[in-house]
């Protein structure tokens, strides 16, 4: 049971904000010609995975690309992203 005091109190600023992000990224190709394309963030691991077979290649770091744009860890997006020769920015 709870302590009928701790039910009225409140601690702000204990809840971590989460930003709302875009649903829409443009993911750029560093290889070959630079194909550029937009996607909603759902489909960053597919896009990026049919880039990758295209190439005879096939990683899961396409999806953990997604997962990691998903959650705003951009430093990790990023690093990703280069390790599998792509660009991903939010699209304007």
């Amino acid at each position: 049971m709870t302590h009928p005091l701790a039910r009225r109190l409140r601690i702000t600023g204990m809840q971590r904000q989460v930003a709302a992000t875009p649903s829409v990224y443009r993911i750029t190709q560093c290889l070959h010609d630079g194909l550029t394309v937009e996607v909603p963030g759902h489909a960053i691991g597919k896009t990026v995975s049919a880039w990758l077979a295209e190439l005879g290649a096939d990683s899961p770091l396409a999806f953990d690309l997604e997962k990691a744009v998903h959650a705003g860890n951009w430093a990790a997006a990023r690093a990703i992203a280069e390790y599998l020769s792509v660009d991903v920015t939010v699209a304007d």
